[in-house]
Parts: C-alpha cells; structure tokens; sequence
C-alpha cells in the first residue's frame, strides 16, 4: 500500500487519515461551511482555457491521487481533477490545534468525513456529497434512480474550470481550503471567531502526493468580531468560576487564534470486495445506519451494520492468518519517556 498517514499524531487520538480499507465509515451530513462557490478564474473567460501544461508552467507541481499544482507567487494551491462522477474520500483533522481546554480543538483530532465526487457541468466542476442515509438495493435502476431523486444530496463547493487538457480538469483550490469546513469557529468562546484570509495560508510541510491520497494542510487564523470578548474573565483569560477555559487561555491572543486544518482526499476501495457485518449491539461496536426503500414488505427498513477495520486473511483456509493488509498505528515521536513507552506496550497488549 502507498498510502501515507503522518506519525505527528498521538496514539491515543484518532488519526485524521487513516487507511479507508480499515474501516466502514459512516457518511455525515454536509457542513454549512462547505455551502460556497469557488472564484477560480481561467485566462480568458471569453474564450477556451489553456492546457493544465501552459497553466502550470513554473508552478510546483506535487504528483499523487489528485495533483496538486503550488503557484507559490500567489499563494495559491491548483488541483487536478480526472475522476468524474466517481466516489472518494474527503477527512477534515486537526493538524495543530487551538490548545488543550474545554473547547475541544485539539491536535490531531479527527474532524469531518464524507464520501465526495467531483462532476463537470460546462466551465463548472461541482463537489457533491450523496444522500447514502437513504438507498435502494433493487436490482431495478429506476427504482434506484427514484430514491435517489427522493432525497437531497449536498453540492458543498463549486469551481470554476481553469485548464482543460483532455479529460482532465484544473481549479484553483485555495478558496475551498480558506474556509472554516469543521465550523471550529463556533466552538471558540467567548464571542464570535471568523476566518481572515489575509492572515490564513497553505501549510506546504505537511502538503504531500501519494498514488492512493493527497494530503493538504492549511494555517488559518481565526479573527476576534467586533463587540466581543475574548480574554480575561468569562471563558477567556482565566476562565470562568467554574474553570471552564476559552481562547484566552490557551492562545497566544485571545483576538487572532491559529490552528492548521489537514486535508484529505483518499481512494475508496473497490465496491463489492468488502462484505459488511451485520450490526449486533452485544457485540460492543458501533453502528452505522441507513433506511433501505426497497426493503420487503414488513422487513425493518433500517439498516445497521458495525463499523470494524477491514482485515483479510492471507490463507483463508485457517483457522487464524497473517492479515493480507494489517492495521498500523502511528505513535507521536514527540511524546515523551515513560509515556512512550507505556503506550507502546499498551497498544501492542503485551
């Protein structure tokens, strides 16, 4: 596998990309901060776009699953997109975070996830989150079709087409990753916190390629509104009577907040390779659900499956085997002894 995740995360957080043959994920509802439309330009908007090769020229480009373009001149950060009307993976973590209190922003938490695909429409390419809470398992694509014009999917960000070569597509991303996605803003208190672009940036350290994902990370700054309070006394400075700590607490100022968000896009498994388990609540799993409309009459309707890491066994014939993919976790280097070292031991149930 070539997938990547980074080791700057504690063991015991949940790592904000984990490898997607691990798990069934469960699909969330969109996040209004994605509700946006990108301003990428093209060259001419009267005429034809350039080729991705005319456009990109100087630029750095970062090969992987979706190449990525870095126009460092401008700040900004270019996508390439081949995958149509094609299901991947979108993660929103936490790569630095606000500090440790109350608020919850904390380094290396996991955030969003959402399965995504990218559809062409003239010069406009449009991000698109399926409706998967309400399906069909007929076998009859109009009773399919049916369902899924029933219930809404969410269009979460609209690009502009800046280059075209053959069937693959450039747009400028940057826009898309200026935005509050996990709505972190809100949980920031005391007052009213919004992103400024002007003090936000693409983080270029943890920005990588891999042939199964692309990993973007961005710094944003978070902004102190007008009218409100963000340090000392309240849920700010030195908390409030009953210790609950806010932004001023953990911030180096309560008015200007930074914390980096990490970027995701991942390859989803092959369909029909994986065989899902029927939820059980004895089992001590968590479950993931949807409303099945082609269920037989007086069958439930609801669908429960548990969500588990997806092992394989290397010799299925016996009883126990060498998984043909193993599960990996990535322990924190900067954690230090004897913590290390417990959480090794721990982890390995030695």
């Amino acid at each position: 596998m070539h997938r990547k995740a980074t080791p700057l995360l504690s063991i015991c957080a949940f790592t904000f990309f984990p490898s997607v043959c691990a798990f069934v994920f469960f699909l969330g509802t969109p996040t209004s901060a994605y509700a946006q439309e990108g301003r990428g330009e093209g060259d001419d908007p009267s005429g034809p776009p350039p080729s991705i090769e005319d456009k990109t020229e100087g630029m750095q480009k970062i090969d992987g699953f979706m190449p990525l373009y870095w126009e460092e001149s401008a700040g900004k950060m270019w996508m390439e997109i081949s995958r149509w009307d094609t299901d991947l993976m979108h993660m929103v973590g936490v790569g630095a975070g606000l500090g440790s209190n109350d608020l919850g922003i904390d380094r290396g938490a996991s955030g969003n996830s959402r399965a995504v695909r990218f559809n062409r429409v003239g010069p406009k390419v449009l991000m698109v989150q399926p409706n998967y809470r309400f399906r069909s398992s007929s076998t009859n694509p109009s009773e399919v079709e049916a369902v899924e014009d029933a219930f809404a999917p969410a269009t979460l960000y609209g690009f502009t087409v800046a280059a075209v070569t053959g069937e693959r597509v450039l747009v400028d991303l940057t826009d898309f990753l200026m935005q509050d996605v996990g709505n972190y803003g809100r949980r920031m208190r005391p007052g009213t916190y919004r992103v400024e672009p002007s003090r936000s940036a693409i983080y270029m350290p943890m920005t990588m390629g891999f042939p199964e994902n692309t990993e973007i990370e961005v710094s944003l700054t978070f902004v102190l509104q007008p009218g409100a309070t963000g340090g000392g006394g309240g849920f700010g400075g030195g908390g409030d009577a009953d210790g609950f700590q806010g932004v001023g607490d953990v911030a180096a100022s309560a008015d200007a907040p930074t914390i980096r968000l990490h970027h995701s896009f991942i390859e989803l498994p092959e369909l029909g390779t994986y065989e899902p388990r029927i939820y059980d609540p004895r089992a001590g799993f968590g479950g993931s659900t949807y409303q099945d409309y082609s269920a037989p009459l007086g069958e439930p309707m609801t669908m429960r499956f548990i969500r588990r890491h997806r092992l394989e066994k290397r010799n299925p014939s016996q009883a126990v085997s060498e998984p043909v993919e193993p599960i990996v976790y990535y322990l924190d280097p900067g954690t230090p002894e004897p913590i290390r070292s417990a959480l090794l031991e721990g982890a390995a149930c030695r």
